[in-house]
């Protein structure tokens, strides 16, 4: 038995999800923007309830979305968007904000419009990886553009404090960018409520598919697109709309809603047993505050052993990983502006439970870890 405890990293697609999805990958395959006939208006008219149910996860309305391949995607659009479009109207704000603990999909952007005449301040983080709002309320000067800060982070599922963070923005006429890959579905946003301009998500992080996601956007916000060639979502992202995708990104985030709290509360559990019980191990220490964090998180470091080799052992009866997925290899930078080492880093395995996780998979978790410690540290 291989448990997989790399949710982070990608999320199963839901059965219902398949379920919904499946019609529109044959029979109903009509092009959405083909309102001349009637498929192409039934195919329409699915893109606008997925639209409607994404809105309604997010706590906004339909008219903010707008579907991209994914949350890499609907970044770049976001702070590239927002970028150009400034420049376009002669904005003399130029200067962008962020954390040096954010996603590369958010990170190489921010280094992308810098190298194009977009100051750049990149914010370091308290020990558990959250954000000091005076230190950050101190980088707002009047030449601030755009602030982009992620919900939860993605090794160590710390919450930023979003709602702060949008009421500093907002007294300093600063846009607000929100990455929330791994919070979308997993902790209640109500991204109106929570005052955010821009917001971005993915389906596959989700319990949806891959290849979707969607940018949420004020109404008003001048946007410049990034891709062309056909106008389609009111302009502002072109290309054919994947009927199929969007339709289970919807389905996704509804069903994810509907048992966020019930979820949390079941695999918060989880987690803290396995974290107990890991602790009591010794020489392992946490990565990240104990709280806020996402339920499902658990990111540890395991002192005195070599880290390639403790995972080589892992991976033989669970499924984890020393990072995101998408660093290819390279030490983390999360974990190095928490203070951790290239060799603490290596040693360190990230946890991301899920809707199908069991006690026995944790038992098994526990066990693969005491084992492998215990032959490392032998």
């Amino acid at each position: 038995m291989l448990a997989y405890l790399d949710h982070q990293a990608s999320t199963p697609c839901d059965p219902a999800v398949l379920t919904a999805m499946a019609p529109w990958w044959s029979e109903q395959c009509a092009n959405p923007s083909s309102r001349g006939h009637r498929p192409g208006l039934s195919a329409a008219a699915a893109v606008e309830r997925a639209r409607a149910q994404v809105a309604a996860a997010l706590g906004t309305e339909p008219g903010w979305v707008v579907f991209t391949s994914g949350a890499t995607e609907a970044n770049n659009l976001a702070l590239k968007g927002v970028a150009e479009a400034a420049l376009e109207r002669g904005e003399r704000r130029r200067t962008l904000v962020s954390l040096v603990i954010e996603h590369r999909a958010v990170l190489d952007p921010l280094h992308y419009l810098e190298r194009h005449g977009f100051p750049l301040r990149l914010l370091p983080v308290d020990g558990g990886g959250l954000v000091d709002l005076e230190a950050l309320e101190a980088a707002l000067s009047p030449d601030v553009l755009l602030v982009s800060v992620m919900a939860a982070n993605n090794e160590i599922g710390v919450l930023q404090p979003i709602a702060a963070i949008a009421r500093l923005c907002r007294r300093h006429g600063v846009l607000l960018h929100v990455d929330a890959a791994q919070a979308a579905g997993h902790i209640p946003l109500a991204m109106a409520e929570l005052g955010v301009d821009l917001l971005s998500l993915s389906g596959h992080k989700c319990y949806g598919p891959k290849g979707v996601g969607a940018l949420l956007v004020r109404p008003g916000l001048p946007l410049a697109a990034q891709i062309h060639g056909g106008g389609q979502e009111e302009g502002r992202r072109a290309g054919t709309v994947a009927v199929p995708l969007v339709v289970g990104l919807g389905e996704a985030l509804a069903r994810a809603v509907a048992d966020q709290g019930e979820r949390a509360g079941r695999l918060g559990g989880l987690r803290d047993r396995l974290w107990s019980d890991l602790e009591a191990i010794g020489g392992i220490a946490r990565n990240g505050a104990a709280a806020p964090r996402l339920a499902h998180n658990l990111n540890l470091t395991v002192a005195g052993v070599d880290g390639a080799a403790l995972h080589r052992l892992l991976r033989r009866s669970i499924a984890v990983s020393s990072g995101s997925a998408c660093s290819q290899g390279s030490p983390s930078h999360v974990l190095a502006a928490l203070g951790r080492s290239r060799a603490e880093a290596a040693a360190s395995i990230r946890f991301g439970l899920g809707r199908g996780t069991t006690a026995v998979e944790i038992a098994l978790a526990i066990t693969a870890v005491r084992e492998a410690v215990g032959q490392l540290r032998g």
